[in-house]
């Protein structure tokens, strides 16, 4: 019987752990414009709506900015959380303190300076999108 238990909460934990590494951020290894493999060392990037995006060439980033919402729905497919260099929040324009609060869109993770932004963000992702273009350095 207590063989019977440890069983059972040694499979339980194990599927728990599983789990965690399953539901893990990607990390972004490979250029979202043409798949090919990405140095974060060496690489050209943007910070586009509070979002670093590395690209395999200098010729990338146009395409990219030609078309965002297409390529950051491939990062999204692709299970990538690109590498976040937001300093506001979006909906408020404060500082970001902590990155304690944030939200999943669409290929992007982005954070806010509390909770109660969360909401605003969902009924208009857009216009706050949109005011991130390229945030202050």
């Amino acid at each position: 019987m207590m063989k019977s238990r440890f069983t059972i909460f040694a499979v339980t934990v194990l599927l728990a752990l599983a789990g965690a590494v399953l539901a893990a951020d990607i990390s972004q290894t490979k250029c979202p414009v043409s798949g090919m493999a990405i140095n974060k060392a060496s690489s050209p990037h943007i910070d586009f709506q509070g979002q670093r995006i590395y690209f395999c060439s200098d010729s990338c980033p146009a395409a990219f900015k030609a078309d965002p919402e297409k390529y950051f729905e491939k990062i999204a497919a692709d299970k990538v959380v690109l590498e976040n260099v937001q300093k506001i929040c979006p909906v408020t324009g404060e500082q970001l303190d902590n990155k304690k609060s944030f939200t999943d869109y669409k290929g992007r993770r982005l954070y806010f300076c509390c909770d109660a932004c969360k909401p605003n963000f969902a009924k208009d992702p857009v216009k706050y999108l949109n005011s991130m273009i390229e945030q202050p350095k």
